[in-house]
């Protein structure tokens, strides 16, 4: 870092001392706004490339050069003139000004690139969640992406067992997990644990329940707090002495939480005789995905908001920003839908709507995802208006959902068949392409939550809840979806909704 902030300090210290000596030879003697705005130009290069301490010692020097080369008298530091000190005075000005205005945004486009960071960090800590199947594997993924994220050497999670401390899982891996703390730093531990108040959520702003370190500051300790009592310790362990900046102790107070959720879910996975104790396992986990995703919608909406100021500035990148903060959105949306339709909070408003209007809106929604195939609508319009009861939103949802795993999935220049019909009360949805199909081991599987077929990396577009929510909301209308091979190669998702009759 200091390498390029000198050769940026004797970069533009020369382009001053060119500007002066070209000036000097092509204007000698005269002063002019010709003289001031050029060298606004080269104070302005400087700041962007060096920051504000290169910007402000520019400004002072082309201050005291425009003094000495170009105010007359020549080659004299001598200001006789009352409105010579005007122009010098409002040449320091904007100079000053515009060279805070720029420190002021690189300071936000570095907030910006520390909240997508954080984003990142939570987004991966929710694929990590969502990909992992038993309570182990979440711990251990919760550890690595611990160790890579605040750049230590080593992440020991330990849980307590009576008075002891049992490790759960280490990054790196260890053979043998043992607990290597000395028994008098377990007991010093223990007390600080039990003794610790304050809230468990990092929602409410606290810092992690203590942090205790070792004499040299290599060993570093935090508390792991569930339900307002002590589950556990994580360990960390560096060659250096452990120094975390405010934007890192605020992420290890988060991923202190999800810890400890884990390191909870965990025992009572351990302890899951019966059922009670298996649904309180699910809640927990309920509670870390929701957790998750609303820890994700402030950042998301703050680096958002940030992108479209930066695209009214000319920036390229704000562009792939936003659309990349959409897609996490979108994301963080599905995983809270899931939450309420588990839970029966997410409300239904059926009500007579055409099938035709439905799948119009579809069609319109998805025009964006072709990219050179083509959707193709098959509605009978000689037979009456085909009528159902249905929520309009959360079925355009569903048909949204199916059009876009089609279109993703389909051959270039191939099309999509979108077709609607009546089979006795039921109104039918056809979705059909010519995808490479589904095996038929995994035609039930793909409906449920976060299951990802054989292969799908874990980074992959989605967390695989766009088919199980879909699934859900049909047969909260009183319908169904199902899957069904197409002849000749691909697929056919068929959705059914209540159908209704409009009396005259």
């Amino acid at each position: 870092m200091a390498r390029p902030r000198l050769g940026a300090w004797l970069f533009w210290g020369t382009m001053l001392g060119v500007v002066t000596l070209v000036l000097r030879v092509t204007h000698p003697g005269a002063y002019g706004a010709h003289v001031a705005l050029t060298y606004l130009l080269v104070i302005l290069g400087g700041s962007v490339s060096g920051g504000r301490p290169l910007g402000l010692a520019l400004t002072f020097a082309g201050f005291v050069l425009i003094d000495y080369f170009f105010q007359p008298p020549i080659d004299t530091f001598s200001l006789p003139k009352l409105h010579d000190w005007v122009m010098l005075l409002a040449f320091l000005t904007t100079a000053l000004v515009t060279t805070q205005l720029l420190a002021q945004e690189r300071a936000r486009a570095a907030e910006a690139d520390q909240r997508a960071t954080e984003v990142m960090w939570l987004s991966q800590l929710g694929a990590e969640i969502l990909s992992a199947g038993r309570a182990e594997e979440t711990l251990t993924g919760i550890a690595e992406l611990i160790r890579t994220s605040l750049d230590v050497d080593r992440c020991e999670i330990y849980s307590w067992s009576d008075d002891d401390l049992r490790m759960l899982v280490a990054s790196p891996a260890v053979t043998s997990p043992e607990a290597r703390l000395p028994a008098a730093d377990i007991v010093t531990l223990r007390a600080l644990a039990e003794s610790s108040t304050g809230s468990d959520d990092p929602a409410d702003g606290a810092s992690p329940a203590f942090t205790w370190r070792q004499g040299d500051g290599r060993s570093m300790y935090v508390a792991l707090r569930a339900r307002r009592r002590s589950v556990g310790v994580l360990c960390l362990l560096d060659a250096q002495p452990i120094a975390l900046d405010t934007a890192r102790e605020r992420f290890l107070a988060a991923l202190v939480y999800y810890g400890a959720l884990a390191v909870e879910r965990a025992r009572l996975v351990a302890e899951a005789g019966n059922a009670d104790a298996l649904r309180e396992a699910d809640h927990l986990k309920d509670t870390l995905l929701a957790s998750v995703s609303h820890d994700l919608r402030t950042p998301l909406t703050t680096i958002k908001a940030l992108a479209q100021a930066a695209a009214l500035r000319g920036d390229e990148n704000a562009l792939a920003i936003e659309e990349q903060a959409d897609r996490l959105s979108r994301l963080v949306t599905d995983l809270l839908d899931f939450s309420r339709l588990k839970s029966g909070a997410l409300p239904l408003k059926p009500e007579l709507n055409t099938g035709e209007d439905l799948i119009g809106a579809a069609v319109r929604q998805v025009r964006g995802l072709v990219h050179g195939r083509t959707v193709e609508t098959r509605v009978n319009f000689d037979e009456p208006a085909l009528v159902g009861r249905f929520d309009f939103l959360q079925s355009l949802r569903i048909l949204n959902n199916l059009l876009e795993n089609a279109l993703r999935y389909s051959p270039p220049s191939s099309s999509v068949e979108l077709s609607v019909h009546r089979e006795d009360a039921t109104l039918v949805f056809s979705v059909a392409d010519r995808g490479p199909g589904i095996p038929e081991s995994e035609r039930e599987r793909i409906f449920e939550p976060f299951y990802r077929p054989a292969g799908t990396s874990a980074n992959g577009r989605g967390a695989g809840l766009g088919l199980a929510i879909a699934r859900q909301l049909a047969e909260l209308q009183g319908g169904s979806l199902e899957y069904a091979p197409r002849p000749a190669g691909g697929s056919i998702f068929v959705l059914r909704l209540p159908a209704g009759d409009v009396t005259l």
